[in-house]
Order: C-alpha cells, then structure tokens, then sequence
C-alpha cells in the first residue's frame, strides 16, 4: 500500500494546471448509458475512481478506452442492466447508474453504494423521486431494484439539496414521458456541466445551475462530444497548498468564480490573489488571521474543501470556527491533524480551530477519506520533519498525479510503497 512522504521547508512557486473534475467526469460518464454508440470525452483525469467506473460500464457491455486524458465510451445494450455489489461498494457515484439503467431498459439493479465515509449520505431522495415517476422500487438482499414501463414527467421537489440525487433523477428524466421539474436542485456547476452533455445528446433541459429545472423527455438520445470542466476542489486545493507555504502560485485552466467562496474566504484572512479569465493566483503572505466559515451547498462554501481551510487555519494567528453542515462525519482529519500539533476542538458539527504558526511538527498520519488526505498533505508541508501519510488510495481516488504537481511547485515530497 503506497504512502506520501513530505519534508517541510520549501515554498511553493510558480504556475500548475488544473486537471479535470472528478465530480463531472463520473455523472458524464454515466450518462452514456442513455444512448447507444461512441460517446468521446476530453479533459477526463487518470484517477481510480475512473478505473471503478470503466469496471462498471464495461460490467454493462460497454467498451471503454483512455488513452491520457481522452475517454471513448462505446455503449451496446446491456445484458443485464444491473451494478454489481464487487463494482458498486469502491465508489458511492456508482449509484448514478440507475437513473439511466431504469430510464433507457425499464429496469436496473444497483447496489447500494459505498465511498468515502464521511456520513449516512441516503440515496433516499434518488428512490423517492423515481417512485414519483412511476418507477416500482424494492430493496432485496443490499440492492436497489427499479422497475417501470415508461417513467413519466412530475413535478418533484427535493427535501434537501442532493447532488447526486439531481444528476441521477434528471438523467432518468430525459428519455420520461412528458415534462419533469425538479425544484429544489443542486446548483453545482457538474450538474450543469452534464446538462450541457445531455442536451448535446439530444435531450431538452432548462434551468440547469439553478434551483429550478425543467426536464422534457424526448424517444432517444445519441452520443457526442465533451470537453469536463475543470476540478473546482482541486484548484482549491493547490491554491492552498501555496497559500500555507507562504507562496506565491498560480492555478490555471479554472474559472476563478468556480471557487470564490474560497478565496473570498482566504481573502478575509489576509490573503491577495490576481484573477484571469482563466486562471488565479495567491500572492505570498507570511501571516495571516482565522475567518470562520461554514460549508453548504454551491454556491456557498463547499464541504469537499473544508478539510483543506481547516489545515490552512490550524497555522494562522489566532482561532477560527469551522461549521460543517453537510455532512455529519467529516471531521475525521481532525484527530491526524493534532497528531501533527493542530490545537483543534472537534464538537459534533463544529471544530473550534487555534491557530499555531509555525507549530506543526511531523509525524505519521493516515487518510481517512479523500479530502482528508489532501488536508493532510497540506499540513506536512509546513509541519517541521518528516510527515508520512498512510491510506493515500483514498486521495488517488480523487487528485491526478497530485504529489507530481506540488513537486513541480518545489514541494520535497514523494511517494513510497
């Protein structure tokens, strides 16, 4: 099993692109269920979560190619439209087959997920809005079996934000019969960037990126071509990472609005960046103040960079309060940050952050789920000694080459087996 080692000291500088969404390339990967023949993708990291979904598909009598960061999808019809549990407990995202399975052969059998455990995370939501369309859904022995002869369109409002739920209900929508709205939808820009794939398929979609959208069902869809979008939480991240060193880089190839919860927050701390079109930069600061901040859907704070901010903060001047709203159990860095000398007080839903500048010192850590890996990784960048990061499987599920990328920025870090 690999491990990451990282030697404090260096400041990180200079210019780093950023890679392509995780959380868009899944759904859009899914989404090739809907529609039979080629379906050819660009800008699509090399990450294990991708390899989890090429099992997947190709489990579904699907061919699958990646050649770098281009994917070709060739869909045939499934033998049986079922994800197996083998396939499903690597990766939660693998429930976004069903919304297409159930859509396209009037039947699909998923396994309830696994993922990351950062909380209960149902997919309650997901069930309840396909039963609203007509679906007949049971759960026998750990799987989802969905059953309908033709979904029809519904109004169908979610209790809580979801955005797997949205992508999963809004692809089973574009092959229903009459018009579905979802009110109540996650606005995150991946749900957009898979509108915008199915509406190149041939489906009609309005309101994609905002609360509101308007869904209605066409006979067929056919593939076609896409460019993913930039990862939002990955530019974060190695802004970040330059940030905490006292560093002055620059992340290219994101919009910089994708992320700007985030540095309006770290501009609260002090920090100043130069923003482009399509890039962004932190500027160098030697010491900087805690801002509280608390995570909630786009375009607020994201939850996926809160264990990020939280390793930014445990080495500001003075102390910051970190509100996770989220999710229920994503505080589980916290414990392998104060084995690095982070002065931190976790309560349910709440850490209470007191900065030390300066007073992390090295020692060996383990990664409890993705983002915490990386909120490690940060930490031993400035943690005086050696840091050594066990369980990194759990960041290769989400970051592509980061260890590369921050040694290119002047990081003294490598991976070991």
């Amino acid at each position: 099993m690999d491990s990451i080692i990282i030697q404090s000291g260096p400041t990180l500088n200079g210019k780093v692109r950023v890679s392509g969404a995780k959380n868009s390339s899944l759904p859009l990967l899914f989404s090739t269920l809907l529609a039979p023949g080629a379906h050819k993708f660009s800008n699509v990291p090399e990450l294990k979560d991708i390899t989890s979904t090429a099992e997947l598909l190709k489990s579904l009598n699907c061919g699958f190619s990646q050649k770098g960061n281009d994917v070709e999808v060739l869909v045939e019809d499934a033998k049986n439209p079922e994800a197996h549990y083998d396939l499903v407990r690597k990766m939660r995202a693998s429930v976004l087959s069903l919304g297409p399975l159930l859509a396209r052969y009037g039947f699909a059998r998923v396994s309830l997920p696994g993922g990351c455990a950062i909380g209960a995370r149902p997919i309650n939501l997901h069930l309840e809005a396909m039963e609203k369309m007509g679906a007949t859904i049971k759960i026998v022995d750990g799987y989802v079996e969905a059953k309908a002869d033709k979904l029809k369109g519904t109004v169908i409002s979610f209790d809580g934000v979801t955005v797997t739920g949205t992508e999963n209900v809004m692809m089973a929508a574009v092959l229903a019969e009459g018009e579905t709205v979802l009110e109540n939808a996650a606005k995150e820009p991946e749900v957009l960037d898979l509108a915008n794939y199915l509406i190149k398929m041939g489906a009609k979609i309005q309101g994609a990126g905002s609360s509101i959208i308007k869904i209605t069902g066409v006979n067929a869809l056919k593939p076609s071509t896409h460019k993913v979008m930039a990862d939002r939480i990955e530019a974060g991240t190695l802004l970040i990472a330059g940030a905490i060193t006292g560093g002055e880089v620059e992340v290219v190839g994101i919009e910089p609005v994708l992320i700007a919860a985030l540095t309006q927050k770290m501009s609260e701390c002090g920090f100043k960046f130069s923003i482009q079109k399509d890039s962004i930069k932190v500027h160098a600061l030697s010491k900087w103040h805690g801002a509280d901040v608390t995570t909630a859907p786009y375009p607020d704070f994201a939850t996926d960079l809160q264990a990020q901010y939280m390793a930014l903060m445990t080495v500001a001047h003075g102390t910051s309060i970190i509100s996770e709203t989220v999710f229920e159990n994503r505080f589980m860095h916290v414990t392998e940050l104060m084995r690095l000398g982070a002065d931190i007080t976790p309560k349910t839903k709440i850490a209470v952050v007191r900065g030390r500048p300066g007073g992390l010192v090295g020692a060996p850590v383990m990664a409890t789920d993705l983002r915490a890996s990386a909120s490690l990784v940060l930490a031993g960048l400035v943690a005086k000694g050696e840091t050594k990061v066990s369980r990194i499987y759990h960041l290769d599920r989400g970051y592509e080459k980061l260890e590369e990328k921050l040694s290119s920025l002047g990081a003294k870090i490598r991976r070991v087996n």
